[in-house]
């Protein structure tokens, strides 16, 4: 299973920011047997969804040199009755970059109406990557197809 919580990127600006769009459906597998009842979008999936679309832009902003892992979360609110059927827009934020690390917030907004955010998330970073790879994987998974870097 892939576990890609954003289908797309619509937006990004290097070392700024990025934007996201995930559609969450009833045929999500991850909903499979999960509230079978009254299906529910468990919250934690927003934040990952979240940080993956802020690792890439961190990723992309350092110009796929380094690749990050997730340090610290902070001050994060979501509501906790999300039903499937609706299209999230992934806001996220570079507030300060460095090569050892990134200070970064984001948020989800659903038809113009904030569901999560998240105030603080920390990125540390690490070299010794492949960064053609980077790239391929950053196009595969939904980054600009147009981007070249």
């Amino acid at each position: 299973m892939r576990f890609l919580l954003y289908d797309s990127v619509k937006h990004i600006e290097k070392g700024k920011s990025i934007v996201g769009v995930k559609s969450f459906s009833l045929t999500e597998e991850f909903l499979e047997r999960h509230y079978s009842r009254k299906p529910l979008v468990p919250g934690l999936l927003l934040i990952e969804a979240m940080a993956q679309l802020l690792g890439w832009l961190i990723i992309y902003s350092h110009d796929f040199r380094i690749s990050t892992f997730l340090a610290l979360l902070d001050d994060a609110t979501i509501r906790s009755d999300l039903r499937p059927g609706f299209t999230a827009e992934i806001h996220g934020e570079i507030i300060s970059t460095s090569k050892k690390d990134s200070l970064c917030h984001a948020r989800v907004m659903v038809e113009e109406r904030e569901i999560a955010s998240v105030k603080r998330i920390i990125f540390g970073h690490f070299g010794n990557v492949d960064a053609d790879e980077l790239k391929r994987r950053f196009r595969y998974y939904g980054g600009p197809a147009g981007e070249q870097q």
